[in-house]
Formats: structure tokens, sequence, C-alpha cells
């Protein structure tokens, strides 16, 4: 990548979802990231995202496990965890204590509901999150239940890129002052803060809390997927009467349909039919075919095994090579820098993870050979 943070020690706490997706995204933007895991490994995704960074195995309920993750967190300049609030405490790593040795830590706490609030010691996942934050019952088609986006949205778009930000924020913060932090970042404050702008057109009228009802929502006929007649989808995105105009046009229905009319609710229900029967006329790439030089906001609507083969995702390199497979390439990108095609895949080296961290090496040699950091 990079090296945007250079010379930056993120030390990362086990966990899955946010926590390890975060310390990816560090180290694509040139971090030197140490994953600590528990004996017996993570849960599922963990692996996946462990790309350039150092991964060892510490025990933190043993003294001497503990002891080691108190002399790496000294001289770390970020530690990000994932566990339910208390959790770090009883570990006895509470942030007070890695501040008295560390001054200028930033620690980035990364929970589903937060460190406080009544909900703040519940279990919980993506879907759950989803739900406590409105966005799930807003998603989905109204005749069918709420539909949850993959794990995007709370694990990742808020949880994992809330913790990125915190972060960084700390660390700018840090460049001023001298003095560390302590984040408390949440998924379900994420995905709350995501739907500023639904929940003001809910304030003013301009949304009902319905789904499939609305401009956003799938209930507006020019902002929803259709299916080609060959099965496959494709997304209309025609918000703006500009490109209403070029999609009417590119399905032969411009006599029809006018973008005078576009936002008059009581004609969706018409439109939507007439795009349907329009749409299952033709295979979907014959219509991208037909549409991509209408500038109409229509995409094909990719499955995930498609992707490598697309020729934008191909033309902008969106995938890079680690050891010998296919990842999602770092972002975001600097301009003017050289485009990454190869990242390393985890190292799992402990001498060489903590000598890199900054340990003396033979206090790093002393801990591998007594088996207290593998």
């Amino acid at each position: 990548m990079s090296g945007l943070l250079d010379g930056v020690r993120v030390l990362e706490l086990g966990g899955i979802g946010p926590v390890p997706f975060a310390g990816m995204v560090l180290a694509d933007l040139g971090a030197l990231v140490l994953r600590v895991e528990r004996p017996g490994g993570e849960g599922i995704g963990a692996a996946t995202m462990a790309r350039g960074k150092h991964v060892v195995v510490v025990d933190a309920k043993e003294p001497a496990g503990l002891e080691a993750l108190r002399r790496v967190a000294g001289i770390a300049d970020v530690l990000i965890e994932g566990f339910r609030p208390g959790v770090l405490e009883r570990l006895g790593l509470d942030p007070e204590g890695l501040h008295v040795a560390n001054p200028g830590l930033v620690i980035v706490r990364t929970t589903g509901f937060g460190q406080t609030g009544p909900a703040a010691s519940r279990a919980g996942h993506d879907i759950t999150y989803l739900a406590r934050s409105g966005a799930l019952g807003a998603t989905g088609a109204r005749s069918s239940p709420p539909l949850p986006p993959l794990n995007l949205l709370a694990d990742f778009g808020s949880g994992g890129m809330l913790t990125v930000v915190g972060a960084l924020a700390g660390l700018a913060a840090r460049s001023r002052t001298g003095e560390g932090c302590v984040i408390d970042a949440a998924m379900v404050d994420g995905v709350v803060l995501a739907e500023t702008m639904v929940l003001g057109m809910l304030r003013e009228g301009a949304w009902e809390p319905v789904r499939e009802a609305n401009l956003l929502d799938g209930g507006a006929p020019f902002y929803r997927s259709y299916r080609c007649q060959d099965g496959r989808w494709l997304a209309v995105g025609a918000l703006e009467p500009r490109f209403f105009a070029a999609l009417v046009e590119g399905l032969g229905l411009a006599d029809r349909f006018s973008p005078a009319d576009q936002q008059d609710r009581s004609q969706w229900g018409a439109t939507r039919c007439a795009f349907e029967a329009a749409f299952a006329t033709a295979p979907r790439d014959e219509w991208v075919r037909r549409l991509g030089s209408l500038d109409a906001c229509v995409e094909p609507v990719l499955g995930l095994d498609e992707l490598p083969r697309d020729e934008h995702v191909c033309g902008r390199g969106l995938f890079v090579t680690v050891d010998d497979h296919l990842e999602p390439a770092p972002a975001p990108r600097v301009v003017g820098a050289a485009p990454v095609r190869e990242r390393p895949g985890p190292r799992r080296d402990p001498l060489e993870a903590l000598v890199a961290f900054g340990v003396e090496r033979h206090d790093a040699e002393a801990l591998v050979s007594q088996r207290v950091v593998a």
C-alpha cells in the first residue's frame, strides 16, 4: 500500500468481524499490526482478514501471557479489541492501567451496543444490531421478512469502519496533545449514524415507516431491481429526471412515462409493472449493452462469483493476489501511488512478530522459548 501509517504499531486482540476487519484496513494503510489470538483459534472469518498482519497466540488467562500482553501494549500506538464491556478489565488489561504504562495509547473498544446503556452486556450479531437500530425493519419487500444485507452494514460498514475512524482520530488527537484516549465504537451507534438522511426524511414527512413504500427502499419503480429474460437481475437507480428520461427512452416507454410525473406515487404501481414487462423481454447483459451508453443509472446485479471477471472490477484492479488467491484490494487509494498488485499473507512467526513490533530480541526469545507467545 502507500505506507500512510508507516511506523504506527497496532495491537489487535483477537475476535471476529469488525476488529480483524479494522486491523486489516490499518495494515493495508501501512500500520504494523500484531494480532493476538487465544489458544484454540478464533471464530469464522478471522483468518480471511489476517493479510499483512503478524499473528501470535497468547493465553491472557495465564499470568505470563497477561504480562506479555501488557508489555506489548506498553509499546503500541493503538489497541483495538472487540470484547463485551468489562472483559478487558477482567483480563487485567483495564484502560486506566494501560495508560499508566503507556499514556499515549489509543484504545478502541468495539462492541455491538456500546460500553454503556441498558443493552450493553447483551450478546448479538450483525442482524440483531441492525434490528435494534431500525435498519433491518426498513429493509426488504413488504410481503417478506426483513432481509439483512449480508453482514455488511453493522459488522463492517459500522463497527469495522468506526474502529478505523476512531483509531485515526485518536492518533490525530495524540499528535497535538501527546495523550492517548479510549474510543467507544458501537455498531448500533454506527448504523443509526448512517441512517441520518433517512431519519431526516422521516422527520420531514418524506418517508413512511413501511417497507417497500419509499424512494430508496424499492418502493419507487425507478429505484429497485428487475428480473430479466434469463433470470438475472438489473439494478435501476434513475432518481433524477434526466436519468429517468434516459431509462424510459431505453426501454421504449418514453411515450407512456414522463419525468414530470416521476414522483407521482399514484402511478408507481403501473410504472413498475411496465418496467417489469420490458426488462423481461431480453437477457441481463443485453440490457447492459442497450442502456450502457444512455447514462440511465442501470447496472447489472453481479453475483459474487462474477466479480473477478467484471470489466470495471478488472480495469480498476479491485482484487489483489494474497498467497496465490484473490482478495479485495486495499482502499482508499493514494492518488499518484503505484497500484497494489499483491499483499502479503499473515505472518505466523512469533519471534519475528515480537521483534518487528519493538520487543527486545532477548526478551522476545525468552517469551517464545517459554511458549508464552506461540
